[in-house]
């Protein structure tokens, strides 16, 4: 067996820094969020931060509020939509019609029919 450290990548001062070496901590306050499947999340603020209204919830991805009988809405998914979905947003059916008839036009004339 090799010499050296018995625990590998420890070196002489390395250990865990306690507050003497880096300071004290803010204060901070603990709020309770609720997300619409009942999940409740405990963010750690300093006193003197401004709270957000929403939190992402870590387990669901849902939004959370601060109120456990009112939580937001779940966010709702749109389905994806085709170029032909747009299309229909945009024209009617009668505008569909013209344009398709005026571009069987353009084509017949181009073949001289």
């Amino acid at each position: 067996m090799a010499g050296g450290s018995a625990i590998r990548g420890s070196r002489v001062g390395a250990g865990p820094m306690g507050e003497n070496e880096r300071g004290e901590t803010a204060p901070r306050v603990f709020t309770s969020y609720f997300c619409a499947n009942g999940h409740e999340t405990r963010p750690a603020f300093a006193v003197d931060a401004a709270l957000p209204d929403t939190w992402d919830c870590p387990r669901c991805g849902y939004p959370a509020g601060r109120q456990s009988e009112a939580p937001p809405n779940a966010p709702r998914n749109e389905p994806y939509k085709t170029h032909l979905a747009y299309v229909k947003e945009r024209r009617t059916d009668e505008d569909g019609a013209a344009i398709l008839e005026e571009a069987l036009a353009r084509l017949r004339a181009r073949r001289g029919e």
